[in-house]
């Protein structure tokens, strides 16, 4: 089965310059963090040579980053899986994701600007969008952009990769969930955010982010398979 399915085939003239492993890293990560791949499907590192278009030794080098960030893991015979997320890891992932991606609230609340706090709420209202249409790769590609858009002005690099690679660890089992219980019944505290932002209240942002991860990844744990 053709796994890779959203290829850059419409990727912008600067993307086609990259390294060819810089690519098929890019794509892999994509179809990772909005779960195009299933948690604890095996794929082929032939398979992917092949569906990507591109020799093995760029795929291999994809794999070899993306083993290392977590988003997956070897399983021997050149064969590659998304991880299944137990009880422990969302458990562990709740407590990472409020130490970092709180702190990254509350220093985005000292730097952004009246104009990039609207391009977040343009950005929530393109969400409410998907979310009332039942778009779940609208709804998973807007979320994430929610929050990359957010964090972007925290001035904290290191913090903003922590938490890219989290979100690469959850984002297949993210799918799973919008699937079963719908888009409408995911919780948005996005406005609540954007509420302190504006209030320049960076303790009430850091409190909405929380809630926002804390009911995320709690309904996460009610519907995957064995947690």
């Amino acid at each position: 089965m053709d796994l890779i399915k959203n290829k850059a085939s419409t990727q912008p003239d600067d993307e086609e310059k990259r390294p060819a492993h810089e690519q098929v890293y890019r794509t892999l990560k994509s179809q990772i963090l909005f779960g195009d791949l299933v948690p604890g499907q095996p794929v082929t590192i032939q398979g992917l040579t092949d569906s990507l278009g591109v020799g093995m030794t760029p795929v291999r080098e994809a794999i070899r980053r993306l083993i290392s960030d977590g988003a997956l893991i070897f399983q021997g015979n050149r064969r590659v899986s998304v991880p299944l997320l137990s009880a422990n890891d969302i458990e562990q992932m709740i407590f990472a994701r409020i130490s970092i991606e709180t702190e990254l609230s509350r220093r985005t609340t000292r730097n952004i600007s009246s104009t990039e706090i609207d391009h977040l709420e343009k950005l929530d209202q393109r969400l409410d969008l998907m979310i009332a249409d039942g778009d779940v790769g609208g709804y998973l590609r807007l979320n994430h952009a929610f929050h990359q858009a957010l964090y972007s002005h925290a001035d904290a690099p290191i913090l903003v990769d922590l938490a890219e690679r989290l979100w690469l660890r959850f984002g297949p089992s993210l799918r799973i969930v919008c699937g079963r219980f719908g888009t409408q019944s995911l919780p948005d505290r996005h406005k609540d955010i954007i509420v302190a932002l504006r209030n320049k209240d960076a303790e009430k942002a850091a409190l909405a982010t929380a809630q926002d991860i804390e009911q995320g990844m709690g309904m996460m744990g009610d519907a995957l398979p064995g947690t």
